[in-house]
């Protein structure tokens, strides 16, 4: 039942949630897929209320949704989104209690895969800035992966065998986590943003033993330091200077276990200021100092040779 991008067709599931399904976290309430034909109404009239629409005036939903372009065009807006185009590749995040409206061109129509669901799960995830309003058109592209977990939670809502729920709700942290990563990624491709700060990784890989300063290494790659720093937290999680420290300590504790160098020949060889600067710093990032951690770990090594 695997859908190709361009099938033409309606399929769609409407779940009935029992107190047990709700006590899991998150449960779905909706899956489906639609095609709409270029010069077709829309939205379609078959779906029960609290979920049809009209367009020109829109609607609030009691769940979230995502909703997934695969072909064709239109438009969407909602009370944060001024009004955007959607093309194939864009997904919609749609949140509880939120008005929006959507549709495609009457000249394109458009294919679209979507499924609704609720839960603490969800509202934790949101919560955290996962997933905002203020960004709710994701540019994902065209991924038949993400075209499968659709068709797949439309199977399985479809079968209604028993903890049917719970693996729609796998399937739908699947999507999420897909959908983070790819839409993250894809701002970085654009203007090979992803390749300069893959390269400016390398270069901090490769001269771990010395000493860099962001701003000159900035300087190197041809760009502004400030946006650097940013992208660079962004895309790592750490700023520059302290993605370098991370690697200082990351080698400083491959030399303690796989070499017979002193903890103040180690520190010298990584540029630490002073040995007690290293002892400090090796200390208050992992709990151990340099040699507690030395034992430690060969002794962790050994176990696991005599196994």
């Amino acid at each position: 039942m695997t859908k190709n991008y361009n099938d033409l067709g309606i399929e769609f599931k409407y779940l009935i949630v029992n107190d047990m399904d709700r006590k899991f976290g998150l449960c779905v309430n909706t899956v489906g897929f639609q095609s709409i034909k270029p010069n077709s109404p829309y939205p379609l009239k078959d779906h029960p209320t609290g979920y049809f629409f009209n367009a020109k005036k829109g609607r609030i939903l009691r769940e979230y949704q995502l909703v997934y372009i695969t072909k064709g065009r239109g438009l969407f807006t909602s009370e944060t989104t001024p009004e955007k185009q959607v093309c194939k590749g864009r997904l919609m995040m749609l949140f509880p209690g939120q008005w929006h409206t959507y549709y495609p061109f009457m000249q394109t129509g458009w294919n679209e895969y979507y499924i609704g669901f609720e839960g603490t799960i969800i509202d934790h995830i949101i919560k955290g800035s996962f997933l905002t309003k203020e960004n709710q058109i994701l540019e994902v592209g065209l991924n038949e992966e993400l075209v499968n977990l659709f068709s797949r939670a439309l199977e399985i809502a479809e079968s209604g065998k028993i903890s049917a729920q719970q693996y729609l709700s796998g399937i739908v942290l699947h999507m999420i986590g897909m959908i983070l990563s790819i839409s993250k990624n894809k701002i970085y491709e654009i203007g090979d943003v992803d390749q300069k700060i893959e390269q400016a990784k390398i270069i901090m890989n490769e001269n771990v033993f010395k000493n860099i300063d962001p701003k000159e290494l900035a300087m190197k790659l041809n760009i502004s330091y400030s946006w650097f720093r940013k992208v660079f937290k962004d895309y790592t999680g750490y700023a520059p200077a302290k993605y370098f420290q991370e690697l200082k300590l990351r080698k400083a504790k491959q030399l303690l276990v796989g070499t017979s160098h002193s903890v103040k020949e180690i520190s010298f060889m990584l540029g630490y200021k002073s040995t007690e600067h290293f002892f400090s710093l090796f200390k208050k990032r992992t709990g151990f100092t340099p040699l507690e951690y030395r034992s430690y770990g060969r002794e962790t090594h050994a176990e696991e040779e005599e196994v």
